[in-house]
């Protein structure tokens, strides 16, 4: 990734999304009163992590600016405790103009520290349990929802109605990929963004991990608008039964 003066990223990260260039990437969401969408940065080979779970950064900076504009015209950003151990993230705005999500934190065995930082009550937080997970009410400064389903997986379903009843619409599910591939698999998603990077990776975590189909004539196809973001392609997905 080429490097960037601090005032060239200042500029590129706080850069207003009214530019008319924006609009065929920016616009759905914008004029959307709820969704619900998934967001990957891969290599060209389909990998979006090494193997140890390393993925910063397979994408550029552009692609960073966008992940943050995005969480701005979100709700909620949604993330999966694999993630959140692995990257400790701040889930934020910071990095662009716009509020701050709601952080949600899937976590159905209510295992991950409060050491964490997105735990530390800068912003409001939920931590999604199942209701077999261990008693608590908080881990550090976030609120423990709990929700149907197991200390190994969450009926997302039922995850999406409690969100929606707290106002919660608009959903980035920003990671990681059995998250994603979650949310996809259960047709909760509305959009879906991929960053493809040019680079090749060999190994490492796959972007969705799904079920094989037996044949391609099973497999479903989409229609898909292609975004230059640096040195990156964003893919722009509506997801619409196939």
């Amino acid at each position: 990734m080429e490097e960037l003066t601090p005032e060239a990223w200042r500029r590129l990260l706080r850069r207003p999304l009214a530019a008319p260039a924006d609009l065929p990437l920016y616009g759905p969401l914008c004029g959307a009163a709820e969704f619900v969408l998934g967001r990957l940065a891969q290599s060209l080979d389909g990998y979006i992590a090494l193997r140890d779970g390393r993925s910063q950064w397979i994408s550029g900076p552009e692609d960073i600016a966008h992940t943050h504009r995005v969480r701005a015209l979100s709700d909620a950003v949604v993330v999966g405790a694999g993630t959140v151990r692995a990257d400790d993230p701040q889930l934020t705005t910071r990095l662009c103009e716009g509020p701050n999500p709601v952080r949600v934190i899937l976590d159905p065995a209510l295992r991950l520290p409060a050491t964490h930082r997105v735990f530390d009550g800068s912003v409001d937080t939920l931590v999604v349990a199942a209701g077999t997970a261990r008693s608590a009410n908080r881990v550090g400064a976030a609120e423990v929802l709990r929700v149907a389903g197991t200390e190994h997986a969450l009926d997302l379903p039922a995850l999406r109605a409690a969100l929606r009843a707290r106002g919660l619409r608009r959903l980035f599910v920003e990671g990681g990929g059995k998250t994603v591939a979650r949310f996809l698999a259960a047709g909760l998603l509305d959009r879906l963004h991929v960053t493809v990077a040019p680079m090749l990776m060999g190994a490492g975590i796959p972007a969705f991990p799904l079920p094989p189909v037996d044949n391609l004539g099973e497999a479903p196809r989409y229609t898909w608008a292609v975004h230059p973001i640096g040195r990156d392609i964003l893919l722009d997905i509506a997801l619409t039964p196939p």
